[in-house]
């Protein structure tokens, strides 16, 4: 019964927008129906300016916003059919729960005029929030024993269940989603990050949502799009993006340890070879000239031994640092390069691994990787 008909299928075709210094420039992106969005990047890259021009709180100076098909660019946020929650969730703080829910049923059956009369608007909330839609959107968030409650009587949690309660209730085309485990302690994060996960499939409502989180946007997303300076730079599954940034800055952004500059040239069976820090990496791939490369740290051998020669990289080098993190260690290495030059690299090993290999600085260790686990772009 709760099930949406259908999710939106958003467009954003060449959006152009200026907010003081802040700029979005031909920015493209599209949204399936009935998909999890995930909208990733820093703080300052213009993801809550993007969900507010889609809601019609900022105005374009040029682009198309388009909505199964429809142009809304320049509709009034009331007639989107969006559901916007805020990551400081703006609740009325002297309603009750159910009167914060039944808030934007009340504003559609209500009529136009209505908001002349201050009274007549809260005979329509009061109706709303005793209504079969608002007791199902209750129990599907596990709030319904709240619904006689105000704001300042709920935890972080529970408030952010009422704003998703609410913003859902009135069964948007597509929700967009403002951080909204931020402002969460971990644990609650973790909860909440299930029942938005366990929503979405339930109702089938398409859900753009923006956090500077990684965990978080592999957790939910479908897909993500990583945005950089009002400007998209990479869209794709978790997995795509993580192991293959598509731009320098995803692979900071995501944590690279291993991001090289290099000239890439012909190599040996069609590979390619990378000359970084006057060492030799041979990759499998089809780019020449001025690259980037990375390899996952644990994607990377060490050894006190020669090592299987299925691995077209193998070099002998110093450990610089040993630094463990629980059941991991990572092991930084300095690969000689020529001109006195080295290249230094990262491996992740297991806690057992090291205890094994009884590295330390300054010893010598072999360093070994498969040339289709460098990530060329």
């Amino acid at each position: 019964m709760l099930k949406h008909e259908r999710g939106g299928h958003l467009r954003i075709e060449g959006l152009h927008l200026t907010l003081g210094a802040f700029r979005v420039n031909d920015l493209n992106l599209e949204v399936q129906a009935g998909e999890y969005f995930i909208l990733l990047g820093p703080t300052g890259s213009g993801k809550t300016v993007l969900l507010e021009t889609l809601a019609g709180l900022h105005q374009p100076e040029r682009g198309r916003i388009v909505l199964d098909g429809e142009d809304i660019t320049y509709s009034p946020p009331e007639d989107r059919h969006l559901g916007f929650v805020y990551q400081d969730y703006a609740l009325f703080p002297h309603w009750t729960v159910a009167e914060n829910v039944a808030f934007g049923l009340a504003l559609q059956q209500q009529p136009r005029w209505a908001h002349w009369f201050p009274w007549m608007g809260g005979r329509y909330r009061r109706a709303a929030a005793q209504s079969d839609e608002v007791r199902e959107m209750l129990a599907l968030l596990r709030i319904e024993h709240l619904a006689d409650r105000t704001p300042k009587y709920l935890s972080g949690g529970e408030r952010q269940r009422v704003a998703l309660a609410r913003a859902l209730v009135v069964k948007p085309r597509v929700l967009l989603l403002d951080e909204p485990l931020s402002a969460l302690d971990p644990q609650r994060r973790e909860n909440l990050r299930r029942e938005l996960r366990r929503i979405h499939e339930a109702l089938g409502t398409t859900v753009l949502h923006v956090t500077h989180d990684f965990e978080e946007a592999v957790a939910l997303g479908d897909r993500i799009a990583v945005l950089h300076q009002g400007k998209i730079e990479q869209v794709g599954a978790a997995e795509t993006i993580f192991r293959k940034p598509a731009t320098p800055f995803v692979a900071e952004f995501l944590g690279a340890r291993n991001l090289f500059a290099a000239e890439a040239v012909d190599g040996e069976n069609g590979m390619a070879r990378l000359r970084a820090h006057g060492v030799d990496v041979l990759a499998v791939t089809d780019l020449r000239g001025k690259v980037h490369f990375t390899v996952r740290p644990e994607d990377i051998v060490l050894s006190r031994q020669p090592l299987d020669s299925s691995l077209r990289n193998t070099f002998q080098a110093e450990v610089v640092e040993v630094a463990p993190r629980g059941m991991l260690a990572y092991v930084t290495v300095a690969v000689p390069g020529e001109g006195g030059d080295a290249l230094p690299l990262v491996a992740a090993v297991t806690s057992r691994s090291l205890e094994a290999l009884d590295l330390h600085p300054g010893e010598r260790v072999v360093v070994g990787f498969k040339a289709s686990g460098v990530h060329v772009f």
